[in-house]
């Protein structure tokens, strides 16, 4: 579940290893460049932690955030 913290949303994900990890992150980059809004994201290993907020309005949610989260739901989903 996504939670709303310092006017971000934030998941963190884990998986089995580097590979699946990094195979999500691709996956989730390639929907997040057609909907031009990137997220923040750091990884190590198996671990991946999301940061979702919309820059170019002041770094708080939008309605392009919650897209982005239920598109990165989705792929997790497929995972």
């Amino acid at each position: 579940m996504w939670k709303n913290e310092n006017n971000k949303l934030y998941k963190s994900f884990e998986f089995k290893n580097f590979s699946e990890a990094f195979a999500f992150m691709t996956r989730v980059a390639l929907e997040a460049e057609k909907m031009d809004h990137h997220p923040t994201w750091t990884n190590t290993y198996n671990k991946l932690e999301v940061w979702l907020s919309t820059h170019d309005a002041g770094d708080v949610v939008t309605d392009k955030d919650h897209a982005l989260a239920a598109k990165i739901d989705k792929i997790h989903g497929k995972a």
